[in-house]
């Protein structure tokens, strides 16, 4: 994908509040050590605020793991909505874009690239009905916001035996685990195996939707 093919804004604005602040430092620790690790004392030093503020926003630990799994889908669902891949006309194109999108963001650490959400609820999802539909919510958003292009990529196609809505999920699926397997791997490792879980996955919708030919 070039670089024009990747939004000219970043996830998320500088944070300015000590709740945004609590929230970064959330996202950060829950992707580098996880939630379960992840204190509050821990939380409040990263993000440079007193336990009393940490308070004053949140109150408990669950409460900010909840408010941090929305946080990074609203943050994360602006930035994929601004994509440019939704200004091409033809819906596998789409679809294919979004793909293209995900691999070139995928750098660095599994810290750099895995998601809170998902790494937030293969922690908690027995010990926190809370944080579990979060969670849920953060990542079928990210599945449901695939399903039109892939309900008409489907029609276009003359595809039978599955719905966009299917295809989105099994989209979600691919993508949180090439994020878990990447963490099995040393870091310089990481994101080479989670690039190549999510190019099968193009190279099956090119299959899909009769694009096997088309140059990626």
């Amino acid at each position: 994908m070039s670089l024009g093919m990747i939004p000219n804004r970043p996830f998320r604005p500088p944070a300015v509040t000590a709740r945004d602040k609590l929230l970064e430092a959330a996202v950060k620790l829950i992707r580098t050590s996880g939630y379960a690790a992840t204190s509050v004392d821990q939380l409040c030093a990263e993000a440079g605020v007193t336990k009393g503020a940490f308070f004053h926003h949140f109150t408990s630990k669950e409460a900010l793991g909840v408010a941090a799994a929305d946080y990074w889908s609203a943050s994360t669902s602006a930035f994929f909505a601004s994509a440019p891949f939704h200004d091409l006309p033809d819906p596998v194109d789409r679809a294919l874009g979004y793909l293209d999108l995900r691999i070139a963001l995928i750098g660095g650490p599994p810290e750099a690239f895995s998601c809170v959400a998902g790494t937030l609820v293969q922690e908690a999802f027995r010990s926190s009905a809370a944080i579990r539909v979060a969670a849920e919510a953060s990542i079928m958003g990210n599945a449901n916001a695939l399903e039109a292009d892939l309900d008409a990529a489907i029609v276009q196609c003359g595809v039978s035996g599955t719905t966009g809505a299917s295809l989105a999920r099994h989209v979600q699926a691919v993508i949180q685990g090439a994020f878990v397997v990447a963490k099995t791997q040393p870091e310089e490792c990481a994101a080479s195996l989670a690039r190549e879980q999510l190019a099968h996955l193009r190279r099956y919708f090119a299959m899909l939707f009769g694009r096997e030919n088309q140059e990626e």
